[in-house]
C-alpha cells in the first residue's frame, strides 16, 4: 500500500495537480481498495503524519494577526458562523429525514460537521443511531472537502516557499519531533480534541513564546505528512458501504454538496468583513477536519492562523455546545418512545 500512496504522489505531482502529495495517495489507495484485498494503513503512521501537522501549524501560527484585529469582532463572527453552520444542519437533517426516511436523530448526527472519528463514537454510544449510515455520510464528507477545496481554492492560492532538507539540520528536528510527542499524551489527559495535532501546536508555541530557535520542518517531511493522512483517508470509503439504499447513497453525496455550498457562501462573507483572502476564508469555514484543513492552508500559502483558529472553534463549538443538544434531544426522544410503549402495552 505504501507503494500505491507513493506511485499516487508522484502521478499527480507529474500532472500538476494540487496538493499532489495529498490528493494522489487518497485518489491511489480510494480506488485501488476496490480492486485490491486487505489493504490496511497502520495508525502509526496516520498520527505521525498528524504530529507533523502539528508542527507546520505551531510554527505558523502569528499571534501577532490576532493582536492587531478587533478581537471582539472576530469572537462576533466566530460565534455567528457556528450557529448559522448548526441551524444548516438541523435544517438539512430535516431533508435527509424526509428524504431517506431515517429518523431526525439519526439524519441530524449524519449533517452535523464534526470530526470524523468523534463523530462515530458519539453514534456508536447512542442506541437509536444507524452507525453504518452515519460512517458513510461523514467518509463522504471528509472526502469531498480534501478532494474538492484544493481544486476551488487553487486559483487564490499562493505558492509556499519550500525549505531544502538540510542533514546537519537532522538533530534539532529529531529533538523538536520528541519533544512535541511528549505533548500528545499531554493533550490527551486534558481531554483536547485531536491531541495528536494539538499538542504539538501547543508545545512549539510554547516553545516559540520563550525564544526557542526552533528548526523548519522540510517541504520533504511536510509532503510526507500529506502522504500519510492522504493514504489514510482514502480507506475510509469501504467497499461494503455502497450496500447502503440507493436513497441514503445520494442523500450523502447531496448532503456534502450542500455543506461545501453553504460554508463557500459563509467564506464569501467573511472575505467581505475581514482583510483574508478567500483560500484562508474558504478553509477556515469548511467542514473539514483540522488536520486537513491545517495541512491545505500551510500548502496554498493561507493563513494557517486564521484557518486553525476558526477550525479549533468549530470542534470545540460542536463537540462542547451542539453534541450535548443532540444527546438531550435523543435521551427525550427515547424516553417519549419508551413512555409511548409501556402506554400502548
Amino acid at each position: 500500500m505504501l507503494f500505491l500512496a507513493c506511485l499516487g504522489g508522484m502521478v499527480f505531482q507529474l500532472l500538476s495537480i494540487p496538493i499532489p502529495w495529498m490528493l494522489g495517495p487518497l485518489v491511489f489507495v480510494l480506488i485501488g481498495q476496490f480492486f485490491l484485498r486487505n489493504l490496511a494503513w497502520p495508525h502509526a503512521l496516520r498520527n505521525s503524519g498528524m504530529v507533523l501537522v502539528g508542527i507546520t501549524i505551531g510554527q505558523a501560527f502569528v499571534v501577532d494577526v490576532f493582536l492587531e484585529s478587533n478581537v471582539a469582532e472576530l469572537i462576533i463572527y466566530l460565534v455567528v458562523l457556528n450557529i448559522s453552520l448548526l441551524v444548516f444542519a438541523f435544517m438539512l437533517a430535516r431533508l435527509t429525514q424526509r428524504w431517506t426516511g431515517q429518523s431526525f436523530m439519526n439524519a441530524l448526527v449524519c449533517s452535523i460537521p464534526g470530526g470524523l472519528s468523534q463523530i462515530i463514537m458519539f453514534a456508536v454510544e447512542q442506541k437509536n443511531i444507524d452507525v453504518a449510515q452515519v460512517t458513510y455520510f461523514h467518509v463522504i464528507r471528509v472526502l469531498a472537502v480534501v478532494i474538492l477545496i484544493p481544486f476551488i481554492i487553487s486559483p487564490h492560492a499562493t505558492e509556499s516557499p519550500t525549505v531544502p532538507f538540510v542533514f546537519t539540520d537532522v538533530p534539532a528536528l529529531v529533538m523538536l519531533v520528541g519533544v512535541c510527542v511528549i505533548g500528545v499524551p499531554l493533550a490527551a489527559f486534558l481531554r483536547v480534541p485531536t491531541p495528536y495535532i494539538l499538542g504539538p501546536v501547543i508545545v512549539v508555541m510554547v516553545l516559540k513564546i520563550y525564544g526557542v530557535d526552533l528548526p523548519v520542518l522540510p517541504t520533504t517531511l511536510q509532503q510526507l505528512a500529506q502522504l500519510c493522512i492522504g493514504a489514510y483517508i482514502g480507506l475510509l470509503l469501504k467497499p461494503h458501504m455502497l450496500k447502503l439504499s440507493p436513497k441514503v447513497l445520494i442523500a450523502g453525496v447531496l448532503n456534502a454538496a450542500l455543506l461545501l455550498l453553504i460554508t463557500y457562501i459563509g467564506a464569501l462573507l467573511l472575505m467581505q468583513a475581514l482583510p483574508i483572502h478567500f483560500a484562508t476564508a474558504f478553509l477556515a469555514t469548511a467542514p473539514g477536519g483540522l488536520d486537513q484543513m491545517g495541512i491545505l492552508a500551510a500548502a496554498v500559502g493561507a493563513s494557517v492562523s486564521f484557518v486553525t483558529l476558526f477550525q479549533l472553534v468549530r470542534i470545540f463549538f460542536i463537540f462542547f455546545v451542539a453534541m450535548p443538544i443532540v444527546q438531550m434531544m435523543n435521551r427525550k426522544a427515547l424516553n417519549t418512545k419508551n413512555a409511548s410503549r409501556l402506554f400502548n402495552g
